[in-house]
């Protein structure tokens, strides 16, 4: 009966052991999914940034060429080509 009682201790013992392993890698797993979260988010708002900063880099080239800047013309002027012609297909699309 010793060695049942022993046997069933050191069951006990071990299951303890890795309900409380696994309450731990719970909790860090909880604890790592709010940080890729947070991550996540945090790249959203990255990319939203980079976007506009494109955006903003687009309009300083078109401005600059406008004022006479060499550098971009051609964009500026293919930039141009293509609103005309969206100009002239939403006429069309008036007009029908």
């Amino acid at each position: 009966m010793s060695d049942l009682s022993e046997i069933v201790d050191s069951l006990e013992n071990r299951i303890s052991k890795l309900l409380h392993r696994y309450e731990k890698l719970k909790q860090a797993n909880q604890r790592l999914e709010e940080e890729l979260k947070v991550s996540k988010s945090a790249q959203d708002q990255y990319q939203i940034d980079i976007e506009e900063w494109r955006d903003k880099c687009s309009s300083l080239k078109l401005a600059n060429s406008i004022l006479g800047s060499d550098q971009y013309k051609r964009e500026t002027k293919l930039k141009i080509n293509a609103l005309v012609r969206e100009i002239d297909q939403c006429i069309t699309q008036l007009s029908e």
